[in-house]
């Protein structure tokens, strides 16, 4: 019989039907489309075994003047500076109690009950308690000196938190466990932790004064977001900022066991905000610049206002005819969101609008005019800079920005976004893997979502190819993703851990479960039934790392478009020899299968460990069938 040659058009297609994509693929998981054809993505290993407190929600990787290789990392309860492979926390201080700290404990209970006037924490906050004493039991001296998270809050004067020895194991107290801890306990409180999740609120008294009519409070609904940063290196110091917050700076020069401090705590500051939803250091004009912040002189915060420091200065932001300090406000939207520079502007979103701000010099610094509205973006980390364009996720597209905003058209839209949960959109991190002309996006799904028994984190990620045009998807836990640069490989944060990813085809030691299916393909109008009785292969195992590469091939026959495959095999191959003599590698020549069905479908998946597979055109040998 003869051969028929089957050639997919690249990509994911999952918004018309099956049948109506014939010729292209409509399902995957974790594979790339490289030069038109799909294969396998690439791996990722744990970056160290280290671990860090809390859910990661920025990176920033930069080099100091000494050559040291650095990388910021800000979780919802902490900072870190990362330096070979060692987490470095410099979470800055909020306040210090001196000699005011009191404690209680309970016989055949770990809780301890802390006593401080004016303590101002929450609930997760960090203290480190110094100068206590033994309460005559169990809690001694070496379990209540040391860093404690703060598991309740019950006033404004207590807080409580579980004691633990030196090693991490719950202590109990007993009946001698009676003292105070002595009269000379200090207390040294880390700023107020934030939210893990973006939390809804209704109700009278919900969002901000004069928000809705009177009595309205019901038909109100807020979201308090989670806890997101910003930073940016000013030299080889770090400037950071968790939205909604003070702005904070790192001094290289004092080591990576020194903490931030809040930059209007620094010698010769000058009228520094005290709040902004994000900072940024202009890589042209070297200033700094704080979005959706406090006017000079009040500390109200401007959700629309941008203010900008001297040139060269991350100290003095006071406007004066002897500097370039400044401030302007954005013209449309009701709040900034996200600001990305590109190499001739900075691009900002407000929750409807794009902005173009740009710097013009004396006398005014900086000008800023609109560039389209109506315009919605996902939320502060959904957008990445390419080059000197600008990709984001909406609310319900997918937008380019190259000097004028338009939707880009995606072939998995509706999978995506029928698929997203909604409730947490600030989740929603973008990167890049420039070695593949990627732009992705990770992002929490509806089945991963706390009502539907889920964690409620990133556990999907979508994928444009810029360079190729095309869609695809897969399922992977990651919540901030960097690509490679200052380091060879990609960063990305996922639980507790950092991964190197695009590192050989395992994951971080097991088997990556890659796959890719077709939709149905007839011959003629599938008005007969075919008999599909061998099939040829056509890929390669090259790179693999598995001394006998495998994939499964599988033909799918069914009758009808809307039906399920009535009957399928599936065929194993095997990679058989690589040559010196011939420029390619040998493998399974054929494999005999018997399929029937008006419409059938190809489906080739790998679950063996360090392979790597791509696949060309394979072959099949086609008979066609009667009518019934």
């Amino acid at each position: 019989m003869p051969l028929t040659k089957l050639q997919f058009r690249p990509g994911i297609n999952r918004d018309v039907t099956s049948y109506s994509n014939e010729g292209g693929w409509v399902d995957c998981e974790k594979i790339r489309f490289r030069l038109g054809y799909p294969e396998i993505i690439g791996g990722w290993e744990k970056y160290s075994s280290q671990t860090y407190i809390g859910t990661v929600r920025s990176l920033f990787n930069w080099v100091a003047l000494d050559g040291d290789d650095l990388l910021g990392i800000g979780t919802h309860q902490k900072f870190y500076v990362e330096q070979g492979a060692e987490f470095y926390d410099i979470t800055p201080i909020r306040a210090t109690t001196t000699n005011g700290i009191t404690f209680s404990a309970t016989d055949g209970s770990s809780t301890i009950t802390a006593t401080d006037s004016a303590h101002g924490a929450v609930e997760g906050d960090f203290v480190t308690l110094s100068g206590a004493s033994s309460l005559g039991g169990n809690i001694t001296a070496a379990v209540l000196n040391q860093e404690y998270q703060i598991v309740s809050v019950p006033s404004t004067s207590t807080y409580t938190f579980v004691a633990k020895d030196t090693s991490g194991a719950t202590v109990t107290a007993n009946s001698s466990d009676s003292g105070n801890g002595g009269s000379g306990v200090d207390g040294v409180y880390q700023i107020n932790t934030g939210l893990n999740t973006s939390v809804g609120g209704t109700g009278w008294g919900t969002g901000t004064w004069g928000r809705g009519t009177w009595g309205s409070g019901t038909d109100i609904t807020t979201v308090t977001q989670l806890r997101t940063w910003s930073q940016d290196n000013f030299g080889e110091d770090l400037l950071f900022n968790p939205r909604d917050g003070a702005i904070f700076f790192w001094d290289k020069s004092d080591g990576l066991t020194q903490r931030a401090v809040n930059i209007t705590s620094l010698t010769n500051s000058i009228d520094a905000p005290t709040i902004a939803k994000q900072i940024m250091v202009s890589d042209n004009d070297r200033h700094v610049i704080a979005f959706g912040c406090n006017p000079v002189g009040s500390g109200e915060q401007d959700p629309l206002l941008i203010r900008f420091s001297d040139q060269e200065n991350v100290l003095d932001w006071l406007p004066k005819a002897t500097n370039t300090a400044g401030d302007l406000r954005i013209g449309s939207g009701s709040e900034f969101v996200k600001a990305i520079e590109t190499k001739r502007e900075i691009v900002i979103f407000t929750n409807n609008s794009v902005h173009s701000m740009q710097f013009i010099g004396a006398p005014f610094t900086f000008g800023i005019q609109p560039i389209s509205s109506h315009i919605t973006i996902m939320g502060s980390n959904a957008a990445v800079a390419v080059n000197e364009s600008i990709f984001w996720m909406g609310k319900e597209n997918f937008y380019i920005y190259d000097g004028q905003v338009k939707e880009l058209p995606c072939t998995v839209k509706e999978k995506v976004f029928f698929d997203f949960n909604s409730s947490q959109p600030d989740k929603v991190f973008a990167g890049v893997i420039s070695e593949f002309t990627e732009v992705i996006w990770f992002y929490c799904s509806d089945a991963n979502s706390v009502a539907n028994g889920g964690d409620g984190e990133n556990d999907k990620y979508v994928i444009f190819n810029y360079g190729e045009g095309v869609w695809y998807y897969g399922s992977l836990s990651r919540t901030a993703f960097i690509d490679r640069g200052i380091r060879q490989f990609p960063i990305a944060a996922g639980g507790q851990y950092l991964y190197n990813h695009e590192i050989g085809y395992l994951d971080d030691g097991s088997a990556i479960v890659s796959s890719i299916e077709s939709s149905p393909i007839d011959v003629g109008d599938g008005d007969r039934f075919v008999s599909i009785s061998r099939i040829i292969p056509d890929l390669t195992f090259n790179g693999s790392g598995a001394t006998s590469p495998v994939v499964d091939i599988t033909v799918k026959g069914g009758d009808f478009p809307g039906g399920s495959y009535g009957q399928s095999d599936l065929s194993s191959v095997t990679r058989t020899a690589t040559s010196s003599t011939v420029p390619f590698e040998q493998y399974t020549n054929k494999a005999d299968i018997r399929v029937r069905g008006r419409t059938f479908a190809l489906k080739v998946d790998s679950t063996q460990a360090n392979v790597r597979w791509r696949l060309g055109s394979p072959r099949i040998e086609v008979r066609q069938d009667g009518r019934r």
